[in-house]
């Protein structure tokens, strides 16, 4: 046995001289320096105590380092478990309490917060920070730049990313080292990734878009990357000429076709644009290729699943769908109350399998057994209608996700705060169409009889309850919320209303 993922995207490079991380504010990184960085922090991992399948919660913002932790985390044997640097300390402490890690990563500014919540889970605390400093750094140089790369099987965990609960408990979708590993051949083969490519990396390293679909299919093809810490559009349109592929959310096209730079010269180089994580709007993919010449590539994935569906490299990329299921992956359209599949044409429960699929949510049996069924099947909660000839849209989500700027938000999360809030009677979170964001967030809420709620208060409290990605753009004061004769919430009612809100 080997360490199926570590072998197959990291130790090839290990005397590869070629550019792997281009960055703006620092010497570009060679292949070969990445896996001796790499190997250098997988001893700093092991001497703090990581044994095979211990966690390792990473807080931390974006930065060469922070990549090369999760390259050493897989060597060493570990599961790498990235959190959203806007999560709030209340957030933290539930994932570090859920999943138990050996060891804890954070900015030394988050370091006070959590060191008491470290020595709860009897877990090592480190730092690590956008400039590459910090305690975790401070020991590389005491160890060798070769490290005996700890065994692991394609059925073992490799990461450990939390996705949101409606109920309001998030899980942790187990992704194994096969799982990573066969989507990321998948979409180099799909997406034609080479050495020859050059990649523009604006997007977050604590989700699968920006770590596994952007980075694992880099890795593997040996590609060069500009490594962005985020989105900027002077970067961007200054490294495209130099660039070849970028991947990204709806978000940068927009703001990319909101400036006059963007020009068919501009992306003469350019070879693949890849939009995910959130709807692309069909004005937007119609007006990008107006514009430049170019059809955004559209795809189809989500955390439990890594990448489902694509529209094709070659042949027709059809605005409003996310293409056909990858290859390899199977893809069937049920009935949400049955199981059982819809007729051709039909809106149906969209459930995949394939080597992609996680293993399950960690230490939530019922749960994984509700969603993941015996014959493999994972039921996403998204809506679907294939057309005659076989792209997915995709119609809905049966349980009201919000995804905003490539993010997923749950609305219950955001209710319970709400509802907390003295003087509000309840409220309703839901989502509109917005052209920059995908979705923007709406509250609706009413207030206790015969009191008054300040929505600045509101937007105070929700401030300091949750991430900023959560927090409503607007919060609308009504009288009632709209029910059907069941009693039930008619969102819909609410979308329809606040529409123009968020177009």
């Amino acid at each position: 046995m080997t360490n199926h993922l570590y072998d197959a995207l990291i130790a090839p490079h290990a005397v590869v001289p070629s550019v792997f991380l281009k960055r703006p504010e620092a010497p570009d990184l060679t292949f070969e320096d990445f896996v001796a960085l790499a190997a250098r922090i997988a001893h700093v991992l092991k001497k703090r105590g990581l044994a095979p399948g211990d966690r390792v919660v990473v807080q931390a913002e974006k930065s060469v380092e922070m990549v090369a932790l999760y390259a050493a985390t897989i060597q060493a044997g570990g599961v790498f478990l990235p959190l959203n640097t806007g999560y709030t300390t209340d957030e933290v402490s539930y994932f570090v309490t859920d999943a138990a890690p050996r060891i804890i990563i954070c900015d030394t500014r988050s370091e006070a917060s959590l060191s008491s919540l470290a020595k709860e889970v009897g877990a090592t605390l480190l730092t690590l920070n956008a400039d590459g400093s910090g305690r975790l750094t401070e020991e590389l140089q005491a160890h060798p730049s070769t490290f005996e790369t700890v065994v692991r099987g394609p059925e073992d965990l490799a990461a450990l990313l939390y996705t949101s609960g409606t109920t309001g408990r998030s899980k942790g979708a187990m992704l194994t080292h096969d799982n990573l590993l066969s989507n990321a051949k998948t979409l180099v083969d799909q997406w034609r990734i080479t050495k020859d490519d050059t990649l523009i990396h604006a997007l977050p390293i604590f989700h699968t878009h920006g770590l596994f679909v952007a980075l694992n299919t880099s890795l593997l093809a040996g590609t060069s990357v500009h490594f962005m810490r985020s989105f900027n559009l002077d970067a961007i349109l200054s490294a495209m000429p130099q660039s070849t592929v970028l991947m990204g959310v709806p978000t940068f096209y927009t703001r990319l076709l909101g400036d006059h730079r963007l020009t068919r010269e501009a992306v003469r180089n350019m070879r693949l644009f890849i939009s995910g994580s959130a709807p692309l709007l069909a004005e937007t993919h119609v007006a990008f290729t107006d514009r430049t010449g170019h059809h955004i590539l559209e795809r189809y994935g989500m955390t439990e699943t890594n990448m489902i569906a694509s529209n094709p490299y070659d042949g027709e990329r059809r605005a409003g769908t996310v293409g056909q299921p990858l290859s390899g992956v199977e893809l069937r359209l049920t009935n949400p109350d049955t199981g059982d599949p819809v007729p051709s044409g039909d809106v149906g429960m969209i459930e995949v399998r394939g080597p992609n699929v996680f293993k399950g949510y960690w230490q939530m049996p019922e749960k994984t057994a509700a969603e993941l069924r015996e014959n493999g099947f994972f039921i996403t909660g998204d809506l679907g209608q294939f057309s005659e000839d076989g792209y997915l849209s995709i119609v809905g989500r049966a349980k009201d996700l919000i995804i905003t700027g490539g993010y997923n938000v749950y609305p219950k999360e955001i209710e319970d705060v709400l509802n907390d809030i003295d003087g509000v009677s309840e409220s309703a979170v839901f989502g509109v169409p917005d052209a920059d964001f995908g979705e923007a967030i709406i509250a609706a809420i009413v207030p206790k009889d015969g009191t008054q709620v300040d929505p600045s208060v509101i937007a105070d409290t929700v401030k300091n309850r949750l991430a900023r990605f959560k927090h409503p753009r607007s919060y609308e004061i009504l009288d009632a919320l709209p029910r059907n004769t069941m009693g039930k919430v008619q969102k819909n009612v609410l979308r329809d209303l606040f529409r123009g809100d968020g177009s």
